[in-house]
């Protein structure tokens, strides 16, 4: 089973409360929660990645429990090896591509330096058709460029999973089709396994080879497709 979760949060803002209960079980290797703002979506994808604490459940990728309550484990962000990318993709925006990208390599929180040679930075750069802009600052790429350099950054630490948090969100309808297009083709070249959340159903149609869809803090459908 490459995704098994089942998860249950508690949140509360005054008087007012939120029920988190997803479960979810896939063996795809593209796999969509599509659902309204509000709904649970993110707080799934960061109970997967470590960044929410659930009160009760689990969370196993890939055959490793990340998470689990009865049993109390509970591995750190970086001990899961699920890579978490943002909706505005938080690059560092005074370090090159070359230092963004090498920057998880560090295990620390100082800055890579200039020119940081790294096999896995390398082999990243080549592999995203990134060299033309490593020594460049991420206010000088396009979005498309933007978008690889946050995907190379998630993937230099050999992640399990890629979790893409509305990677289409905040760019213009145009550039929308043509990101979604270049990770379609990506993904498909790495085959590296991804959870992609979204409020689009375009996104869904796209990347969804499973669908589970999120309302209300629960997944109230699921639809299979054979992929393409």
């Amino acid at each position: 089973m490459l995704l098994d979760l089942d998860i249950r949060k508690t949140l509360r803002t005054g008087k007012r409360s939120f029920q988190l209960d997803v479960r979810v079980q896939s063996d795809s290797g593209r796999i969509v929660l599509m659902g309204p703002s509000g709904s649970g979506k993110s707080l799934t994808l960061k109970a997967i990645a470590g960044l929410m604490r659930p009160d009760a459940g689990h969370v196993r990728v890939a055959g490793s429990t990340l998470f689990d309550a009865a049993a109390r484990i509970d591995l750190s962000p970086q001990a899961r090896r699920t890579a978490y990318v943002f909706q505005d993709y938080a690059l560092f925006p005074h370090l090159t591509v070359r230092q963004n990208i090498a920057f998880p390599l560090l295990g620390g929180w100082l800055n890579p330096r200039q020119g940081v040679q790294h096999p896995a930075v390398d082999y990243w750069l080549e592999a995203l058709q990134l060299n033309d802009v490593a020594q460049q600052r991420p206010d000088s790429l396009s979005g498309g460029q933007r978008q690889r350099t946050a995907l190379a950054r998630a993937l230099v630490v050999e992640p399990r999973m890629l979790l893409l948090d509305e990677p289409f969100a905040a760019v213009d309808p145009v550039l929308r089709v043509e990101m979604r297009s270049e990770l379609d083709a990506l993904q498909r070249r790495l085959q590296i396994p991804m959870l992609l959340i979204t409020h689009d159903p375009d996104d869904a149609a796209a990347f969804g080879e499973h669908v589970f869809t999120v309302q209300d803090g629960c997944v109230v459908d699921q639809v299979t497709c054979a992929p393409p």
